[in-house]
């Protein structure tokens, strides 16, 4: 069966290490890891000062590296399809740092000239077992534990939230990706079997306790790809400051559900209003469940997570055939609470709310009917990044 399962920090952190010695001839000095995450409920509301409930996955990224003397950084990554990559810049010691190809490399550049201080030249290798291009956050893992790594090599240790918004800054200008806060802020302050309720105004966040021993979140990945630097992201975005602008307040958070009326009495472009509703009644869906999950209201949640992913299909438009076919096929199991998809949308994967002793008759229904290759995983809530002891 397409189970997919996470390698284990110490399995990655001992690939790392291997890796390094065999590449520079050296032992690394400084070591760090990151996960990926999945956001319960929650999407497109970040950039809208909404609030979102993610949690930290098993799955991680492992950076460990030393200095090498020289005026310049070189970077090994092995990715989790074991394609390894390449790449070298110089190091902020010694110059500035600019967007360029290759791209995946923008991605710990961007970091780095972020970081607080200047660095000397150093040699790298990032190994991850997070699914590229799933909507799990692959980039914002790679962005915290190098910052992470960062760290590390320098002595200098950044407040967490500080952290997450410099990885964030380093992907609005390096990738060029206009995300919100919430992938860097859960990476980086992810608790075992706890949700995170992230305030993306305030940057105040409440750690949820999960805590369910026969309910899962089961993760399906509809292995679709998708790349959202293209306009369909920036586009919603902007849309969504549009219905701001013309409502007169701040963000889409100051707006209540009697607003979309008078967006329509505007005669707004029928697009922002549809991503106004949405936005407006995510925020208030997402506040529910994390109310919801200590209390332990599985039915409810579920109810919410279908809501969710109807308002993504249909009034962000940001869902795609193969999610919608993924969670109408899981809406007919038995045993399943709810389901939506999960991640910025475009493809990536979805989450379903399910009793434990009704998963593997689920993926079998999952497997004989969906059109594409899916592969599944159980979500268990993780920990956000750390050092690590090389």
């Amino acid at each position: 069966m397409s189970e997919v399962t996470a390698q284990g920090e110490a399995a990655l952190l001992a690939k790392a290490r291997e890796k390094f010695v065999l590449t520079f001839g050296v032992k690394p000095v400084a070591a760090a890891s990151a996960p990926g995450r999945v956001n319960l409920i929650g999407e497109h509301v970040d950039y809208c000062e909404g609030f979102v409930l993610p949690v930290a996955l098993p799955f991680t990224t492992i950076v460990v590296g030393a200095y090498n003397n020289l005026d310049e950084c070189r970077v090994h990554s092995v990715l989790a399809s074991g394609e390894e990559l390449k790449t070298s810049f110089v190091a902020t010691s010694s110059g500035t740092l600019v967007p360029g190809e290759p791209a995946w490399a923008n991605y710990v550049k961007g970091v780095l000239a972020k970081f607080p201080v200047k660095v000397r030249g150093f040699d790298a290798v990032i190994v991850s077992d997070v699914p590229m291009g799933s909507g799990v956050s692959s980039s914002a893992s790679i962005e915290v534990a190098f910052f992470t790594f960062l760290e590390s090599l320098t002595g200098r240790s950044v407040d967490p939230v500080q952290k997450a918004q410099l990885c964030q800054k380093a992907e609005h200008d390096f990738p060029g990706m206009p995300c919100g806060i919430m992938d860097q802020y859960i990476v980086t302050l992810g608790k075992k079997n706890h949700a995170l309720l992230i305030d993306c105004r305030s940057l105040e966040a409440k750690q949820i306790p999960i805590e369910a021993d026969d309910t899962v979140i089961l993760v399906v990945n509809s292995n679709v790809k998708h790349q959202l630097t293209g306009s369909e992201y920036p586009l919603r975005r902007a849309q969504c400051q549009e219905a701001a602008r013309l409502l007169k307040v701040q963000s889409l958070r100051d707006a209540c559900p009697e607003d979309v009326e008078e967006l329509k009495w505007l005669k707004t472009d029928p697009d922002v209003v549809k991503r106004a509703q949405h936005v407006i009644n995510e925020i208030a869906r997402t506040q529910k469940t994390a109310a919801l999950l200590p209390l332990k209201d599985f039915q409810e949640i579920g109810q919410l997570f279908y809501e969710s992913h109807d308002s993504l299909s249909k009034l962000m438009e940001v869902s795609c055939p193969e999610l919608d076919q993924l969670v109408h096929i899981v809406k007919s199991c038995d045993g399943v609470y709810g389901a939506r998809m999960t991640g910025g949308g475009f493809g990536g994967c979805m989450i379903a709310l399910a009793r434990k002793e009704s998963v593997e008759e689920i993926k079998k229904k999952v497997l004989s009917q969906y059109k594409g290759r899916p592969s599944f995983f159980t979500c268990n809530p993780s920990d956000g990044a750390k050092i690590l002891q090389v």
